[in-house]
């Protein structure tokens, strides 16, 4: 499991580094079964993924990214807090 404030500087740091460092080309999201969403995005080649420590921090990186930094996305969806979650990109 990685804390908020890793994760946070993990995107960062991918987006950064990469050959589109806008973050409007950048989709992120939040999921209990990686493997599951990774295929359903058709398995896009630069699928970032990292565990969250909880629901609540997933949620509040993935609206940080969305709301202040541009990435694409939706806050939402049904997610139990006693499961494994997720923070993605692509």
């Amino acid at each position: 499991m990685a804390n908020k404030q890793s994760i946070v500087i993990g995107i960062e740091q991918r987006v950064q580094s990469s050959k589109a460092p806008n973050y409007k080309s950048w989709r992120i999201g939040i999921t209990q079964d990686v493997q599951q969403r990774y295929e359903e995005w058709e398995k896009p080649s630069h699928f970032l993924y990292w565990e969250a420590d909880s629901l609540q921090d997933a949620q509040a990186i993935e609206a940080y990214f969305i709301h202040q930094k541009g990435m694409v996305g939706g806050t939402g969806g049904d997610l139990g807090a006693r499961k494994m979650t997720y923070v993605y990109i692509f």
